[in-house]
């Protein structure tokens, strides 16, 4: 059973372990060699208004995901973005699943977020499914979009919009 909750300090390290391996590093504008210490400082002191999720099965820290704010500026009050990451072994067992849709009922239902955006790299066609899924749409490809192991790759800016019901 996926247990998803709010991030606790003592969950830094686990939040950290998911970054030791490339397949969950490689996604995400993290870089190899992840520090223990910047981990810490990102779990036990998110900047005000950020949110960060953990997802659990047993004891075992198994992905997370971030919800951060856009910027200062008012005129992005309404928006928020997210990253995510799930490690390997967990990849395609519904942990993206539960935290797109805690992430999701966050922002729609308690903070009153309009717009979700995120970036994904194009060629992470789970990720791009589990997002569309969610009601996201592609929205551009910024080409060149960041170094992966050397070669630089595109990726996708996609967003959601919540409708007024």
């Amino acid at each position: 059973m996926i247990v998803v909750r709010r991030a606790e300090p003592a969950d830094s390290d686990g939040v950290w372990r998911t970054f030791q391996d490339e397949a969950a590093y490689s996604g995400t504008l993290q870089t190899p060699f992840p520090s223990r210490e910047v981990w810490r400082k990102r779990v036990a002191e998110p900047p005000e208004g950020d949110y960060v999720l953990v997802a659990c099965v047993d004891a075992e820290i198994v992905g997370h995901a971030g919800l951060h704010s856009t910027g200062k500026s008012p005129r992005r009050a309404h928006a928020m973005a997210i990253g995510m990451a799930v490690k390997a072994d967990w990849q395609g067992k519904g942990v993206g699943t539960a935290l797109m849709r805690a992430i999701v009922e966050l922002a729609d239902d308690w903070l009153n977020v309009i717009r979700l955006e995120l970036t994904v790299y194009v060629d992470n066609e789970r990720a791009i499914a589990l997002y569309r899924k969610f009601g996201f749409e592609i929205e551009g490809t910024h080409r060149a979009y960041a170094l992966r192991a050397g070669r630089y790759v595109d990726a996708h800016a996609m967003a959601r919009i919540k409708h007024k019901t």
